[in-house]
């Protein structure tokens, strides 16, 4: 019987605090809500009168009377911060004693939630004895504890969350690290034939400030021609002005009249982004304060590749990522044709000229222009694919150079990319010579090979152009390959060859002594694959870095050691299936876990509860 009371009370409990919640959460300013508040609060000290005197006789009953009376407490507090004292004449709380009502506005709901919680999960173990003659007193005693325990750690987080909100603190345990100088930024630094001054806007004390300076002491070290000084903008306005600098938070480059900047912002969280990416930023500023702004001209009207893809094609297989590239190292990249003067002579501002992939034969005055620009100290930079091997022949005869009309294969080292026979025609070549056309390549070899899909072997041609030039045969295919003549993949030991082909070439040729024409040797880089520079090869690293060599060699560059310093954090990308797996593990396997271990531990302790 005492149990039946003791549930009723609970009950009575229970309907208190939802009818005070109603009338001041719920209900509008007026006699429903006053009415439901009165009647809830009522009901609340019944339910501790009716536990008091059902709680003698059974020691639950002496549990809970105790934990209504927490919940009564909280109640008047939480009545004490309302109203209540400005209706009988007193000033209200947070106007009298603002600290104390603060307090009392965290308090109230704490008492509340560890007088409601234990008493909650005490009636759960009082109904699994309901039918037992005696109430086990552990098991009161236990569930008041989990209770407790629960209410104490929600608390916990509830302050834990209002102190973290009110102190607006932020911890960002992401990888980050101000990136170094490379050894392509410190070579082009060692390189300057003029002083470039570098001068830090940023406060005294600021911790970006630190983070540049460290990077630039390491960069000054590779040549006495660049300095590094700090000024504050507030503090130096005419040499902040001078350098078309309006505030802190920017690193100017300044070479005579000439001048770049960089906007980092003054707070390190906010800069993290572009620290990261420092090196990359200031090798570009350098190329353009020390060299001015080159031009690479690229082929078009002859279906070569493009910059773009039409609507109807593959983006995969236009150059956009190379002219990225390309522009990363302060070069403008522009298309060159009929209608800019290629069937005359190339523009006079050329730095490179790229014949990449052409399908069609180019008029004899465009193929000249192009001879007669790589004699006169011109660079050029030209892939040909064995199917269109005609297409381009008088430009590789120029260069002393024919291309097979056969595609190379391999059945045994080749990329992989649908497992069918079609895949063997993508080539891994192995071969890499030490020339300075491939200074980042060669170091790597087949550690990191370069991938060329559908290529062809290069040779030379047996009419010598006059005056000759140099060819180095730089990159050899895998000793495996053969020429598949027959166009079926398949090795054909009565007329095909497996051998080592040349697939790249590097050439020269030397003005004539005496001229005072040229200005400086030709060269030109060669390679038997167009794809080798699509977009999508071009994401291989060993593709890119193979672009980045040739065009630095093209350019005359200082060899270096690879491309320039990025500390940006690499995305983890996932494939669908991949991306269901993890789906599927944190939303079932996850919790399934959990509660395995919950189930194994509460059945452990039960087995301990039970032996005498």
């Amino acid at each position: 019987m005492a149990l039946a009371h003791t549930k009723t009370a609970s009950i009575v409990y229970a309907a208190g605090l939802v009818a005070v919640y109603l009338g001041e959460r719920v209900l509008g300013p007026g006699r429903a809500s006053t009415t439901a508040t009165l009647l809830g609060l009522g009901a609340v000290v019944a339910a501790l009168i009716l536990g008091l005197r059902q709680g003698k006789s059974r020691p639950a009953g002496r549990v809970l009377p105790a934990l209504y009376l927490l919940g009564l407490v909280a109640l008047a507090l939480h009545f004490s911060r309302s109203d209540l004292p400005a209706l009988l004449g007193h000033r209200a709380l947070d106007v009298s004693m603002p600290r104390l009502d603060g307090a009392m506005a965290v308090l109230w709901p704490a008492i509340l939630l560890a007088g409601t919680l234990p008493a909650l999960l005490v009636e759960f173990a009082l109904a699994g004895m309901a039918r037992s003659p005696l109430v086990d007193a552990r098991r009161v005693r236990a569930a008041l504890l989990s209770g407790l325990g629960i209410a104490f750690a929600l608390v916990f987080c509830f302050a834990l969350a209002y102190v973290a909100s009110e102190r607006n603190l932020k911890v960002d345990f992401s990888f980050f690290r101000t990136a170094r100088a490379s050894a392509v930024t410190k070579q082009l630094v060692s390189a300057l034939d003029q002083p470039i001054e570098v001068t830090l806007f940023y406060p005294p004390g600021n911790e970006v400030a630190e983070e540049l300076a460290g990077y630039f002491a390491d960069l000054a070290r590779a040549s006495s021609k660049l300095t590094v000084v700090r000024a504050d903008q507030a503090v130096d306005p005419a040499k902040a002005k001078a350098l078309a600098v309006t505030g802190n938070g920017s690193v100017a480059f300044a070479r005579g009249s000439q001048h770049e900047q960089i906007q980092i912002p003054t707070k390190l969280e906010s800069a993290r982004p572009k620290l990261r990416i420092l090196d990359q930023d200031v090798h570009k500023r350098l190329l353009s304060i020390a060299r001015g702004k080159r031009t690479v001209y690229l082929v078009q009207g002859h279906e070569e590749r493009s910059l773009s893809a039409p609507h109807d094609a593959e983006s995969t297989g236009t150059l956009s990522l190379l002219r990225e590239l390309l522009q990363g190292q302060n070069l403008d990249v522009r298309e060159l044709g009929m209608a800019q003067g290629l069937g005359n002579e190339v523009p006079a501002d050329a730095a490179v000229v790229m014949l990449v992939g052409p399908q069609r034969a180019m008029l004899a005055e465009e193929s000249a222009a192009l001879v007669r620009y790589f004699e006169r100290g011109g660079r050029l930079l030209v892939a040909v694919d064995p199917e269109a091997a005609t297409a381009a022949a008088p430009v590789l005869a120029g260069l002393s150079l024919q291309i097979s009309d056969s595609t190379l294969a391999n059945d045994r080292i080749y990329w992989a990319r649908s497992h069918q026979k079609a895949d063997r025609v993508g080539i891994v070549p192995t071969n890499y010579s030490s020339h300075s056309a491939l200074s980042s390549q060669a170091p790597y070899g087949t550690q990191m090979p370069v991938v060329l899909l559908g290529a062809g072997a290069l040779n030379k041609t047996t009419v010598v152009p006059d005056p000759a030039p140099t060819v180095d045969f730089i990159i050899r295919t895998e000793p495996n390959t053969w020429e598949d003549k027959n166009k079926d993949l398949e090795f054909d030991k009565n007329t095909e060859e497996r051998k080592s082909y040349p697939v790249a070439a590097a050439v020269t040729t030397r003005k004539p002594a005496g001229s005072t024409e040229a200005k400086q040797d030709g060269r030109a880089f060669v390679i038997g694959d167009s794809d080798v520079f699509s977009d999508l090869l071009i994401r291989n690293r060993a593709n890119a870095l193979l672009a980045f060599d040739a065009v630095r060699w093209l350019l005359g560059e200082p060899e270096v050691a690879g491309p320039v310093s990025n500390e940006e954090d690499v995305p983890v990308r996932h494939t669908r299936k991949q991306d269901v797996f993890w789906f599927y593990l944190s939303v079932f396997l996850a919790p399934a876990l959990v509660l395995l271990t919950g189930w194994a531990a509460t059945r452990k302790r039960r087995k301990r509860e039970v032996k005498p």
